[in-house]
């Protein structure tokens, strides 16, 4: 039974299929920026995706390339104090936000977080903290020791997989092991994949259906083809991660319409 006093219930708690704006809904606006998260609130986004690194002060802002190019000038966020990244204009006035602006901004709102350079764990969870948003952020990276620095300076924080978890039990999953799924996730509850890999295709029917069984959610990135998100519905994903949250949004609506 699903404590639902558990942050991790808290975060999954809205019903599934989840939809993702992966960096907001950058439709004129720049991606990762305060707007484009309004953008994607607008149109009914309940999670955002984004990205972490880290300044030269040690604050958490949402960008996701380590440098920032404007007009063929390049920024290094890691270079740069926040009040020097803050000068730097992305176009029409917008600006590199940091984490804590964005969830004290959108306080209802649930954020997975990708922690992307080696810098960015600490000052992520400190922000998080400081927000107590820790029952509605996801925090995550493609590399394990970047994800167990952050979420282990938080109390029982949602977490997908790393990289190395994922392929672990990828091949527990192909070959229909729910106890190799278990095992290799060690209670980490969602994974985010590319339905892909190198030609290699990762969710299929045998690998979705083991994932279930082991209890864990599949959310799949970055689908921003609506064929593609009716065809990944109909499988049996459990989230889309997509650019375009303005059209994953009412196809999961008649979706979930037509599966009651």
């Amino acid at each position: 039974m699903i404590d639902e006093s558990s942050p991790q219930s808290r975060f999954l708690t809205p019903q599934r299929p989840r939809v993702f704006a992966h960096r907001g809904l950058a439709l004129g606006v720049p991606e990762n920026t305060l707007a484009a998260f309004q953008a994607a609130i607008d149109v009914g986004a309940e999670y955002i995706e984004t990205d972490v690194h880290a300044t030269a002060d040690g604050i958490a802002v949402l960008v996701h390339d380590p440098d920032v190019t404007v007009d063929g000038v390049v920024h290094t966020v890691r270079d740069l104090t926040l009040h020097e990244l803050s000068e730097v204009d992305l176009g029409g006035g917008h600006r590199v936000p940091t984490l804590a602006a964005a969830l004290n901004r959108f306080g209802s709102t649930r954020f997975n977080i990708d922690v992307k350079s080696e810098h960015a764990p600490e000052p992520t969870a400190h922000a998080i903290r400081a927000a107590s948003a820790t029952d509605r952020v996801l925090v995550t990276s493609f590399d394990e020791r970047r994800r167990v620095r952050a979420i282990d300076q938080l109390t029982a924080v949602t977490s997908s997989a790393s990289s190395r978890l994922v392929t672990r039990a990828l091949i527990g999953a192909k070959a229909g092991s729910v106890e190799v799924v278990r095992r290799s996730l060690a209670g980490v509850p969602v994974v985010q994949i590319p339905e892909r890999h190198r030609n290699i295709q990762l969710v299929t029917p045998r690998s979705l259906s083991t994932m279930h069984r082991a209890g864990v959610e599949v959310h799949v990135w970055t689908v921003n083809d609506v064929s593609d998100m009716e065809r990944l519905l109909a499988l049996g994903v459990d989230g889309l991660i997509t650019d375009r949250v303005d059209l994953a949004l009412p196809l999961v609506d008649a979706w979930r319409s037509r599966s009651r």
